[in-house]
């Protein structure tokens, strides 16, 4: 019986996640209300107050679903026991990249929150968990770049910051890129490509060398 009401509540949780991500694409985030969401999923405000303290709460759930699993090869790139770090960054890159421009849920979440989100009012709270996964995944990157430093995989005097911030810019820019112009930015076709002439600009920039000159940043 308790298992069967854990199941019941996570279907409800879900029904409500689901729920959510096709109208904040519908209406937008700000115009939307709980009662709207409320409405699709077939379940009553209660039941989400039940699962979530708000719609900010509801949105930050929404997003996590479909970046958890990227989590995975973000931790190998990290471990110093692994052997081929930047094949781990590559791995997370293409799939990030791709996995939006073929999964229909995937891409609609980032389609929100790129095109259809506004950080203002009840949203604060949303921006701010925004920003610190950025700076999260920055520091992130960073490990990870000074794993690969360390195997030899990456040049010895790669200024790592900038580097992940460069990272970070193009896949950030890319999955921006492809919401608004998606027939333009064929990523799933050229993922591979893309990331790895990314990956060739740390190995062999001068530009992103220790040391080098803020006029060539």
């Amino acid at each position: 019986m308790v298992r069967r009401t854990k199941e019941e509540a996570l279907e409800t949780r879900n029904r409500i996640l689901d729920a959510a991500e096709h109208v904040f694409y519908e209406k937008g985030v700000s115009r939307t209300s709980l009662a709207d969401i409320a409405q699709t999923a077939g379940v009553t405000r209660g039941a989400i107050y039940w699962h979530f303290e708000n719609k900010g709460d509801l949105f930050t759930a929404m997003f996590d679903r479909v970046v958890l699993p990227l989590d995975e090869l973000k931790v190998a790139s990290t471990d110093p026991g692994e052997p081929d770090p930047l094949g781990r960054m590559r791995d997370l890159c293409i799939l990030c990249l791709r996995n939006t421009a073929t999964d229909a849920r995937r891409r609609r979440v980032f389609e929100i929150l790129f095109l259809k989100c506004e950080f203002v009012e009840e949203m604060g709270p949303v921006m701010a968990r925004h920003q610190t996964d950025m700076r999260e995944g920055l520091a992130s990157i960073e490990q990870g770049l000074r794993n690969a430093m360390s195997k030899g995989q990456l040049p010895a005097d790669l200024d790592p910051m900038r580097a992940s911030r460069v990272l970070h810019s193009f896949i950030g820019g890319a999955l921006r890129d492809m919401a608004i112009l998606p027939d333009v930015f064929d990523v799933a076709s050229n993922a591979e490509r893309h990331v790895d002439a990314m990956l060739d600009a740390l190995r062999y920039s001068p530009s992103l060398r220790m040391g080098a000159s803020e006029s060539h940043a």
